[in-house]
């Protein structure tokens, strides 16, 4: 399993709506494990800044993440993106490897 971070800015329009977040939350991550089974959430944090959500995630390869954004995006988001991370211990060894 890979490692993404999805950063996530809500659109205004559901931003307007904060009391329904917990409902409108629900669904989605409902959504994403029904269309994406093998995904796996580490972590999920609020933001102040840029992006409104943080989520750290595993998921066997880059389609998959794709999918989770879509999804995201298909519930309110205005933009979502999918990063890949990398281990810092295997980081460091890449480096080395240069």
């Amino acid at each position: 399993m890979q490692t993404f971070i999805l950063m996530t800015k809500l659109s205004p329009e559901i931003s307007k709506h904060m009391k329904d977040r917990a409902k409108i939350g629900r669904k989605w991550l409902q959504e994403v494990h029904e269309k994406c089974p093998d995904v796996k959430f580490i972590a999920h944090y609020a933001l102040l800044g840029s992006y409104d959500f943080l989520d750290i995630y595993e998921a066997p390869n880059e389609e998959v993440a794709a999918k989770v954004s879509m999804i995201s995006q298909s519930h309110g988001a205005f933009n979502a993106e999918s990063w890949t991370a990398i281990p810092y211990k295997r980081f460091v060894e890449l480096a080395e490897e240069i």
